[in-house]
């Protein structure tokens, strides 16, 4: 344990113990009348500082490594949660529904415990929002774990074959280093992708050479000149490793579109200045917006040009849907120059980020269900779908929050937050602190270290593993044979106590190239349609 740990708090019961032993020690030795009392709590604190010590070695609790002792009152309360949430927890007041613990699913997936339940469902299946998958009186089996994958970049020297659950986009220094190399390694051993996030490409997402998507946002961060703008030579050169598999500009994040960041002068260390390509003593600027491009054209241009500077590897953009018009100014740019990228991830507002106004978080951008619908049956409305994959990312924890945006019009799924949990994430919300107890966002090495890699790594590889399984179970059980086959009228809510909706009801559904042939017709489009130019973002007059 290094030194300076003896003066934080959270180990005071280890050099608390040794410093009691050793004087209770001494008081034995000089004070023969209370010689055993003094000698049985000295064996009491032995016993303590075994049981610090044991935490701080152990490799399977990243808490119990940075609370050792005290972290175990913890575990005992999860104990007795049970009993505790069905007196005081539970009850479904004012008709709400109990939601399962989903952090709790992740974590038993990842450990490979058994996640099954006793009783009927926690949720009020009458309440408001109750969501359910219709069920086939003729399941068949379930789709085996090799056939969950979509080719994405078909048309490209390098297509590739993704799993239908990846890890989203989180940059190295919103996570630490140690969590970094987890989730790759675990990524490498399932076989899915590692979405590095805008901060660049580390050497912590290179360490076990999993796949990598490689996210490029508005800083340009690893491919940024001296002007802070776009450097093709630095893209070309990073972009064609052959590790990273895809390149993804990111437009906005569903957790706070429309807001640039800046890293202070004072945190641009050694190392983030070199991953970043940013000169150290400055600060990081990450703007709101793109130099690189300002018309839906140069955007398309720049994916083009990605492509192109990547070897021909599947080029796309990531955004959070705002002006409906703008995302449709991007379909009608599609016609008029015949580009179309490889992909697009939908970010939905709901999803998270290590920090962000409030305002923002809360009420800013559209929310995922929404904007994938719309963007999807945007593609179809201009006969483009098929040209194109669609990934999904937003609150993606469980196999049913997969199917379900896969029902919407997704071909796949990117989970930040159960990644994030399995790797041991408790949602203490000190992300933005330093302070994280399970090292998981910490930059701190001596809380870092409680990240154990190889066990972490497993975890990761375990969670994607058995929420993949349940997907094909799910999948089945529907009646059909892979989950490109579930559509928006598999899924029904119950929009009050008395009227249950599908998904199709729900969200307007448009007809192959409506929009181009008959756009009047198009409800919830037309509008949105004829103020969208190929030629800028802004509305037509």
């Amino acid at each position: 344990m290094p030194m300076k740990a003896v003066f934080e708090l959270r180990f005071l019961p280890i050099t608390g113990s040794l410093l009691l032993l050793i004087m209770l020690t001494f008081l034995g030795w000089v004070w023969p009348n209370g010689r055993w009392v003094c000698f049985g709590f000295a064996g009491l604190c032995v016993l303590i500082l075994a049981l610090g010590l044991r935490d701080l070695i152990q490799t399977r609790h990243a808490i119990l490594r940075n609370y050792p002792v005290t972290a175990h009152l913890r575990f005992f309360l999860e104990k007795i949660r049970p009993e505790m949430r069905q007196y005081f927890f539970e009850g479904e007041k004012d008709g709400t529904p109990f939601p399962r613990d989903k952090r709790a699913i992740v974590y038993q997936r990842a450990k490979q415990a058994l996640d099954k339940r006793p009783f009927g469902t926690q949720y009020n299946v009458y309440a408001d929002q109750f969501e359910w998958l219709h069920h086939s009186i003729m399941p068949k089996p379930a789709t085996a774990l090799a056939q969950l994958r979509v080719l994405i970049g078909g048309d490209t020297k390098h297509p590739y074959s993704a799993s239908l659950l990846n890890i989203s986009a989180m940059s190295f220094g919103a996570l630490s280093a140690n969590a970094v190399r987890a989730l790759n390694k675990g990524a490498q051993q399932g076989g899915f992708f590692h979405d590095t996030g805008e901060g660049g490409v580390s050497s912590y997402h290179r360490a076990f050479g999993g796949d990598l998507v490689w996210e490029l946002g508005s800083g340009y961060f690893g491919a940024r000149g001296k002007d802070g703008r776009f450097d093709t030579a630095l893209f070309a050169a990073s972009s064609q490793d052959p590790q990273i598999k895809m390149v993804e500009l990111k437009l906005s994040q569903g957790a706070k579109p429309g807001h640039g960041g800046v890293l202070p002068a004072a945190k641009v260390t050694a190392e983030i200045a070199a991953i970043r390509g940013v000169p150290m003593g400055e600060d990081c600027i990450s703007p709101a917006g793109h130099s690189a491009f300002s018309t839906p054209t140069g955007l398309l241009e720049f994916i083009a040009k990605m492509r192109d500077l990547s070897g021909g590897k599947p080029a796309g953009f990531k955004l959070c849907i705002g002006h409906r018009w703008e995302f449709l100014a991007i379909c009608k740019a599609m016609l008029v120059t015949g580009i179309t990228p490889d992909f697009i991830v939908i970010d939905g507002k709901e999803g998270g980020t290590g920090a962000a106004p409030l305002e923002f978080t809360d009420h800013v951008g559209m929310p995922l269900r929404d904007g994938l619908s719309f963007a999807h049956n945007a593609l179809v409305g201009i006969g483009l779908r098929d040209r194109m994959r669609l990934g999904a990312s937003g609150k993606i924890t469980s196999a049913f929050d997969l199917a379900r945006v896969m029902g919407l019009g997704a071909d796949w799924g990117n989970s930040a937050r159960g990644f994030m949990f399995a790797l041991g994430c408790i949602q203490a919300q000190t992300c933005h602190t330093g302070q994280c107890p399970t090292g998981v966002t910490a930059q701190d090495p001596l809380r870092e270290r409680a990240l154990v890699v190889p066990d972490k790594a497993a975890r990761v590889a375990n969670f994607h593993k058995h929420t993949l399984h349940a997907l094909g179970e799910l999948v089945a059980a529907a009646g059909l044979s892979h989950p490109s086959e579930l559509q928006p009228h598999h899924f029904l809510r119950r929009a009050s106590s008395d009227r249950v909706i599908s998904f199709a009801e729900q969200y307007p559904q448009l007809s192959p190239r409506q929009l181009v042939d008959d756009p009047a017709s198009a409800t919830g489009f037309a509008e949105h349609w004829a103020v969208a130019s190929a030629d800028q973002f802004a509305r037509k007059a």
